[in-house]
C-alpha cells in the first residue's frame, strides 16, 4: 500500500441544534447564537436537568422514504441525512470506485430511544410485541451500514464507538484509511439521539448535567459557574478524499485533515487523567503529523464540556502540548452553543475548525462572563474574532479515557 496520501474534506453535511445544513449551522456559530433550550422530546417532571440542545424541524421524509422511517432510528435518520448533503455537495458518488469508497462513523450510544420504546412494550405487552427491527434499530454500527448502502460504499463500512471521541475517531481512521491506501473517499462524521428519558436521568444522577433552567447560563465552559453539560444531538458527516483525486476532478476543497492523535488515559471509566496524560499527548501527535511549528497561530476547538473537572484538566493539556505558545492559541467552545452532541461533537467541532481556517474567523464561546483562573487560556468569549489561523485543532475526550485531537490545514 502506498503511503503518507494526503486527506481533504469535499463536501460537508449538518443538522444539528443551530441549523439543518451546514451552511446554516455555521452562521449561527459565527453570530454566537444559542441552540439550547427546554426539552420538548419528553417530559421533564421529576428530572434535575429540563434543558437539551435539539434538533429543530428536522423532517427525515426529505432525505428517506416514510416506511424507512418507520425502521431507523434518529440517530441514524441523522445520520443519513448529513451523508446525503455531504455526499451531493462533494459530487463523490460516479467517480470513485465503489470498492475504494469507505465509511466511518461514529455514534456514542445509537439507538437509545429505540431500545426504550422497545423495552416498553416487553415490559407492558409481553414479548411479541417487541419489533423484528429492534436490534438493527438499535445497534451502534447502523449509521454507518446505512450510509454504506445509500452511497454504494463497498470499501470498508465502520462505526467509531468511544463515547464524546467517536466522531472525532471516526475521521482521524478515516484519514488514516486514505493516507495509507486503503481507500480513495470516505464518509465519516458522527450521528446521536440521545436526548431520551433514560439517557437525561442518568446522565443528571452522575452529576454531569447543568441543572440550570436559564439557557444563557447552562452550557458554561471555561467559566466559574460551570456546574455540567447540556445534552445535544445531530450529525455532521464529512466527505474525505484524497488529495490528487479531489483535485483531478475539480471538486471543491474545504481544507485538509493533516494530523490525528488517539489515545487512552488508561486511568478512570468517567475522570480524565488528572495529568491530562492521554489528551496532551494526543494533541503533540496530532501537531507533530501537521507539521506544527512556533509560527503557527493556531486555533483549538476544546472539547470544553462545561463540566468542573473536564476543562481545567484540557486547559492543562494545552499547556502541556503547546507550552509557552499556549497563551497565544485562540480557544473557544462551540458546546456553548450546540450543548454537548455526544458521538457527533467530534464532527460538527471538525467543521467548525475547517470553516474556520477557510474564512479566517474563530467562533465564540457563548455566555462566558467569568472566567475560571484555573482555564487561564485565551479563550475567545461573547463574538467571533477574524485571525488569520494557520492550524486548527480539535480536541475530543471520552468516557474510557479516550482522546482524540484531529489537526487542519487550508490547502
Amino acid at each position: 500500500m502506498s503511503e503518507n496520501r494526503r486527506a481533504v474534506v469535499t463536501g460537508i453535511g449538518a443538522v444539528t441544534p443551530l441549523g439543518n445544513t451546514a451552511r446554516d449551522t455555521w452562521e449561527a456559530m459565527k453570530a454566537g447564537k444559542n441552540g439550547i433550550g427546554p426539552i420538548t422530546l419528553f417530559d421533564t417532571t421529576g428530572y434535575k436537568a429540563h434543558l437539551a440542545a435539539e434538533v429543530k424541524g428536522f423532517d427525515p421524509t426529505e432525505y428517506m422514504e416514510k416506511i424507512e422511517t418507520l425502521r431507523t432510528d434518529r440517530y441514524a435518520q441523522l445520520a443519513a441525512a448529513a451523508a446525503r448533503q455531504a455526499a451531493d455537495e462533494s459530487g463523490i458518488e460516479g467517480t470513485v470506485e465503489p470498492e475504494r469508497f469507505a465509511v466511518q462513523f461514529g455514534a456514542g450510544i445509537g439507538g437509545i430511544g429505540t431500545f426504550e420504546n422497545e423495552y416498553a412494550k416487553l415490559r407492558d405487552r409481553g414479548p411479541r410485541r417487541v419489533s423484528a427491527l429492534f436490534i438493527p434499530m438499535m445497534i451502534a454500527n447502523m449509521a454507518a451500514g446505512l450510509i454504506a448502502i445509500r452511497h454504494n460504499c463497498q470499501g470498508s463500512a465502520m462505526p467509531s464507538v468511544t463515547a464524546c471521541a467517536s466522531g472525532s475517531n471516526a475521521i482521524g481512521e478515516a484519514l488514516r484509511m486514505i493516507r495509507h491506501g486503503y481507500a480513495d473517499a470516505v464518509i465519516t462524521g458522527g450521528a446521536e439521539a440521545a436526548i431520551t428519558p433514560s439517557a437525561v436521568a442518568g446522565f443528571a444522577n452522575m452529576q454531569a448535567l447543568s441543572t440550570a433552567d436559564d439557557p444563557d447560563a447552562a452550557s458554561l465552559p471555561f467559566d466559574k459557574r460551570r456546574n455540567g453539560f447540556v445534552i445535544g444531538e445531530g450529525a455532521v458527516a464529512l466527505v474525505l478524499e484524497e488529495y490528487e483525486h479531489a483535485k483531478a476532478r475539480g471538486a471543491k476543497i474545504y481544507g485538509e485533515v493533516c494530523g490525528y492523535g488517539s489515545t487512552c488515559d488508561a486511568h478512570h471509566i468517567t475522570a480524565p487523567h488528572p495529568e491530562a496524560r492521554g489528551g496532551a499527548r494526543a494533541m503533540t501527535d496530532a501537531m507533530a503529523e501537521a507539521g506544527y511549528s512556533g509560527e503557527d497561530l493556531v486555533y483549538i476547538n476544546a472539547h470544553g464540556t462545561g463540566t468542573p473537572m473536564n476543562d481545567v484538566v484540557e486547559t492543562m493539556a494545552i499547556k502541556k502540548a503547546l507550552g509557552e505558545a499556549a497563551g497565544k492559541a485562540l480557544v473557544s467552545s462551540t458546546k456553548s452553543m450546540t450543548g454537548h452532541m455526544l458521538g457527533a461533537a467530534g464532527a460538527v467541532e471538525a467543521m467548525a475548525c475547517l470553516l474556520a481556517l477557510k474564512e479566517g474567523i474563530v467562533p465564540p464561546t457563548l455566555n462566558l462572563l467569568e472566567q475560571d483562573e484555573a482555564c487561564d487560556l485565551n479563550c475567545v468569549a461573547g463574538r467571533a474574532k477574524k485571525a488569520d489561523i494557520t492550524l486548527a485543532l480539535s480536541n475530543s475526550l471520552g468516557f474510557g479515557g479516550h482522546n482524540a485531537c484531529l489537526a487542519f490545514r487550508k490547502v
